[in-house]
């Protein structure tokens, strides 16, 4: 079952207003902004060359269909990393106007705070979005390969056992829509990277991986982060996995594969209303 349903130019995680109507969780499309030709037209990345202007405007956009302004988003500066960052209320703001007051080498925030949304940009990557209903705390990771090889996404339920002393047991986890294992080819480095975080539990690595052609191989980057969460504790049964492919669909999505690099960018979110 797809978990994220079809508001207009977005795709929201409806499924979790069941466990807190104030759970507000989603990811744009591609369609509703104003952005010319390679970023049409809902293009949320500050980064791409494409018109600030015309980004600032998606923004607000967003901002206004999820009722969250733009003075209550926190931004990360997303390195491709696994440094996972609480943020509070006096963080909002960072990274919504400028990449260059988003918060440094941070890939992963989560907060305990209501009236906070949390952002991240992708053209392919993973979201990864977690909750703790019983807690009120929400997170949200960007998971490229090397932060998920890094393991983001145990680094954010570490964090949040070690850190919020929340039972993993009661951290939901979503993995959003990026590119599948049938459009994301990647060579032995990077599966070599992949064995190298799944050293401890070999069997699932035909589930993660098949090689395609001689050092060339198809890999489930969906897949590998749901190991990867079962493994850091989140129960099978609290993870909600979407099928979109990014690079598949393209009258949805971006994707820097399918379209080399130049092309804009989603933006994932997660707030809690006070």
């Amino acid at each position: 079952m797809e978990p994220f349903e079809s508001h207009q130019s977005l795709l929201a995680i409806d499924i979790w207003n069941k466990l807190d109507k104030n759970i507000v969780a989603g990811i744009t499309t591609r369609n509703g902004g104003i952005s010319q030709k390679p970023y049409d037209s809902m293009n949320m990345g500050l980064h791409v060359n494409d018109s600030i202007v015309d980004v600032i405007k998606n923004r607000h956009q967003l901002a206004e269909n999820v009722d969250f302004s733009l003075e209550s988003w926190v931004c990360a500066e997303q390195v491709h990393g696994n440094k996972v960052l609480k943020v509070t209320k006096e963080d909002k703001g960072k990274g919504t106007l400028e990449m260059a007051t988003a918060i440094k080498a941070v890939d992963g925030i989560y907060t305990k705070e209501p009236n906070i949304l949390l952002t991240a940009c992708y053209a392919d990557c993973v979201p990864l979005y977690f909750f703790a209903p019983n807690y009120g705390v929400i997170g949200i990771a960007h998971a490229g390969w090397r932060g998920t090889v890094g393991d983001i996404a145990g680094e954010m339920v570490n964090a949040w056992s070690k850190n919020e002393n929340i039972p993993k047991h009661e951290i939901y986890a979503c993995i959003g829509p990026s590119i599948g294992k049938c459009c994301y080819v990647v060579d032995d480095f990077v599966i070599e990277q992949v064995k190298n975080t799944l050293h401890y539990d070999t069997s699932t690595l035909a589930d993660v991986y098949h090689e395609r052609s001689k050092g060339q191989y198809e890999l489930d980057l969906k897949h590998l982060n749901y190991v990867l969460l079962k493994n850091a504790g989140i129960l099978t049964k609290n993870i909600e996995i979407s099928t979109y492919c990014t690079s598949c669909r393209s009258d949805l999505f971006f994707s820097h594969r399918r379209d080399l690099g130049k092309t804009g960018r989603l933006m994932s979110y997660i707030g809690m209303k006070g």
